[in-house]
């Protein structure tokens, strides 16, 4: 077996695993994390959308924003843990590449790797495994069905 970094993601966290061997347990080698994804939607916005001041008048209006902030913080985060996937292929650290989570943060994070790295993607689990055990976690997503 190639050397396989395993990813499983949500909004707010990434595992890293790195397996050898389709039954050995696999090493965790990291565990990410994105506070700002877990807080609540009035603490994200605390520096608020801007004021708009009306031509005539003393009225204020405040801006709304066209994203969902959770939306936003989580698409961040994606793109944090695509990077670190990318410098990791870069440098060799892994042959192959399986990503597991929900399908709409793994959306996200595919969107921000590049095609050399997509090309290393062999296998997507579409579970939020981000609390199971690393059995679990392995059974999903690289021993044979």
């Amino acid at each position: 077996m190639k050397k396989t970094w395993v990813v499983v993601a949500e909004g707010s966290r990434a595992r890293i695993f790195e397996a050898n061997s389709r039954v050995k347990p696999m090493t965790e080698l990291e565990d990410l994390s994105h506070p700002k994804s877990r807080a609540k939607v009035l603490d994200i916005n605390a520096d608020n959308a801007g004021k708009v001041y009306d031509r005539m008048g003393q009225g204020i209006h405040h801006m709304e924003s066209e994203v969902d902030p959770k939306t936003h913080e989580a698409d961040m985060f994606a793109k944090e843990v695509a990077e670190h996937i990318e410098k990791a292929r870069a440098t060799n650290r892994f042959e192959e590449l399986v990503l597991v989570g929900e399908p709409k943060f793994i959306g996200m994070v595919r969107k921000h790797l590049h095609a050399p790295t997509l090309k290393t993607l062999v296998k997507t689990v579409s579970k939020n495994l981000i609390r199971a055990d690393e059995e679990t976690i392995r059974k999903a997503a690289i021993e044979l069905e």
